[in-house]
């Protein structure tokens, strides 16, 4: 799907296209660079939703149409309500739903990055799984330029780069270029413009030849684990391989191993 889609009015805010196993939701507010508005989260999460539950799919790519990724949060919707607090506290509610919903869900998750991607937009890429950009591609964390602290990235960005980086971003709002966003950790490619597409699929294509079991297991151990001290993380992830090595799709792929061929995973 290209990053350039509808403009009309009456176009929907998300996109979903589901092909070979691969979902690819594409945020569609291009005149607003995407930025995440209230309905454009329910859409987000309502998708997600839907294809946590949805076993033809095995992995998910989000990207944003028009000439960049995701500005952030919709300054305009959330100007002007001094005071009313309610209204504050169910947005960033609504944002920390979502990014909790993107590590939960069973299939991971793909951003394919290209313009920009700041404030939640840099927030959205470091909840992501894995994260493919277009070298021309910038990121940051610019809230303090406007008074406003990126506080609810910075839960995602703090666990995807290093303290001092995250917090030079944070402090300062400079934008960091793909490259180096790439030596930080906060992607895991860095592309030509004209690469972005194939070398993002061929992520994703790489990603569903595997077993979905080992996938979703593997997933929810990684984020689990993470947050534990060493022996507690080692503690739980033999626990985790026990189970792992009950399942059929682990029988299949030892099997497939020995015997030199390509494995037939059946998802158990």
């Amino acid at each position: 799907m290209p990053a350039e889609a509808a403009l009309s009015s009456d176009a929907p805010i998300l996109l979903r296209e589901d092909k070979e196993g691969i979902a690819r939701l594409t945020l569609n507010r291009p005149r607003q660079y995407n930025a995440l508005s209230a309905g454009l989260m329910s859409a987000l999460q309502e998708a997600l939703d839907d294809i946590a539950e949805d076993s033809q799919v095995r992995a998910v790519v989000i990207e944003g149409a028009g000439r960049g990724f995701c500005a952030g949060h919709d300054l305009k919707e959330l100007r002007g309500r001094s005071g009313d607090r309610d209204f504050y506290q169910d947005i960033f509610k609504q944002c920390s739903r979502l990014m909790v919903s993107l590590t939960t869900l069973p299939q991971p998750v793909i951003a394919k990055v290209h313009g920009i991607a700041t404030a939640a937009g840099c927030q959205l890429v470091a909840t992501c799984d894995l994260a493919v950009a277009d070298a021309a591609a910038h990121f940051g964390t610019p809230g303090v330029n406007i008074g406003l602290f990126c506080s609810t990235p910075m839960v995602a960005l703090s666990r995807a780069v290093p303290r001092k980086q995250a917090m030079e971003m944070l402090l300062t709002g400079d934008m960091v270029g793909a490259e180096e966003a790439l030596r930080l950790g906060l992607i895991n490619r860095a592309v030509p413009a004209e690469s972005l597409e194939d070398a993002t699929l061929e992520l994703a294509r790489k990603v569903i030849s595997k077993s979905p079991l080992t996938l979703k297991i593997g997933k929810e151990a990684f984020y689990r684990q993470i947050e534990y001290g060493q022996v507690e993380a080692y503690a739980y992830a033999a626990q985790v391989m026990t189970t792992n090595m009950l399942a059929r799709d682990a029988e299949e792929g030892i099997d497939a191993f020995i015997e030199k061929r390509a494995p037939k995973w059946e998802g158990r």
